[in-house]
């Protein structure tokens, strides 16, 4: 039994499901990034994609999740390849945003894929719902 189980947390199922997928995803290490605090509300993530083109990326949030995936071109059958050290697979990484956090730009500089996040300045609201007799 999980603590998302409790009577008193409802209707936070995706969120356990979130956090699962999250922890599955962190166990793969490829393509590596960085995570960057770039102000009080705004973070940087920043993968390590060499030899991706930015048409061989793509960027989509799905249920409150940032997926990345990449692939790239099969390389010319001219290419003779002595050593071939740069990966080259194809990726799918995925983030889980918390609510109000959106994408500002992403951009591809020096072999890195730069994602701009920033969390949306909301005001508190309350709302008084009315009692039916």
């Amino acid at each position: 039994m999980t603590s998302f189980n409790s009577p008193f947390l409802l209707g936070f199922d995706q969120l356990e499901q979130m956090l699962e997928s999250a922890a599955r995803s962190s166990a793969d290490s490829y393509p590596p990034y960085n995570i960057e605090q770039m102000g009080d509300h705004k973070l940087r993530i920043s993968l390590a994609v060499a030899g991706f083109e930015d048409d061989d990326l793509m960027l989509t949030i799905e249920m409150n999740q940032l997926i990345i995936k990449g692939r790239q071109k099969k390389p010319e059958e001219s290419q003779n390849f002595i050593h071939r050290g740069i990966a080259s697979r194809q990726f799918i990484r995925k983030f889980v945003l918390a609510d109000g956090m959106e994408v500002k730009d992403a951009f591809l500089e020096y072999g890195l894929l730069h994602i701009d996040l920033v969390r949306k300045q909301s005001e508190e609201i309350v709302l008084t719902i009315p009692i039916r007799a």
